[in-house]
């Protein structure tokens, strides 16, 4: 069970993350995609390192730990924002959440397929049911006229690498207060993203506007803010379930909330995907009934 303080966080987190995909889509009209991530992820990093350092948590890695920030960092932050944000420009905004969400999914699978982890029903039916959602994507992609299909290739990849990532950060031992590594991930990877946005794309103007400046500051305070502040406060004594339902929720809230943002309107193969994703995430992260009851 969980408290009503629990749930009401809970809900707030999910709304934060799915909006945060038609902001992003709102972002990329005024703003490149190296430019838009090195500057949310920079003002994001700092923010949450001045409050978890005013929190009193240890914020400085020592020895090894730099080799685990840098190793886990590569496939969690900089793969996945990187590639992520240019399914968002390719895709529209719900449907790039719809992919980039399929991680659960893709964890499972490598770990079946790399680690020898068991094949169960259950995972076959995630794998099922994730392709019967792709084939949708992409076969509605190339029919368009405007198709970009290549999205769909960048939102599958980063939808691996986060997949790569958490099953990395699964088996590191690591003893770095899980809010110092993720500061420091985010600092690396922003880092890395403002070379990349350098040598890559044109210098932007900084004139933008309010609504611009808006989802800037959606990005930073909020996206990279309060919902990493709300998740790591929640993650500790979240029910598995719990959990599973607010992750399934997030391409629906990004869909749902994308023609109020940004005026993108889902087509019928979204609908189809979008509970063909729920249906896998339920599938491979929901616990069997009898040990849920247990």
């Amino acid at each position: 069970m969980i408290t009503r303080r629990q749930l009401g966080a809970l809900v707030a987190l999910t709304l934060m993350w799915g909006v945060n995909w038609p902001m992003m889509k709102l972002s990329l009209r005024e703003l490149t995609p190296m430019y838009f991530r090195a500057i949310t992820m920079t003002g994001g990093a700092l923010w949450l390192y001045l409050f978890y350092r005013a929190r009193g948590i240890r914020m400085a890695p020592q020895g090894a730990e730099w080799r685990a920030v840098a190793l886990l960092g590569l496939p969690n932050m900089l793969g996945w924002h990187v590639m992520s944000i240019f399914g968002v420009k390719a895709l529209a905004s719900g449907r790039a959440a719809i992919l980039g969400f399929t991680m659960p999914i893709w964890t499972v699978l490598i770990g079946v397929g790399l680690l020898g982890e068991r094949l169960t029903g259950r995972v076959a039916f995630a794998a099922s049911a994730v392709a019967l959602a792709i084939g949708l994507l992409v076969s509605d992609e190339l029919r368009a006229l405007a198709g970009r299909p290549v999205g769909v290739l960048w939102m599958g990849g980063a939808a691996v690498s986060w997949a790569i990532g958490t099953l990395m950060m699964r088996r590191t031992r690591h003893t770095l207060p899980v809010e110092a590594l993720t500061v420091w991930m985010m600092i690396g990877s922003a880092a890395c993203i403002w070379i990349i946005a350098a040598a890559t794309e044109p210098l932007p103007t900084l004139r933008f506007t309010p609504a611009m400046w808006a989802s800037l500051a959606y990005g930073v305070l909020i996206n990279y803010g309060f919902a990493q502040i709300i998740w790591f406060g929640l993650a500790r004594n979240l029910p598995p379930a719990t959990s599973a339902m607010s992750i399934m929720a997030v391409p629906m809230i990004g869909t749902l909330s994308a023609p109020l943002i940004v005026g993108e309107w889902p087509r019928w193969q979204d609908g189809v995907a979008m509970v063909c994703v729920m249906a896998a995430i339920a599938a491979v992260l929901l616990p069997p009934r009898g040990r849920a009851q247990s």
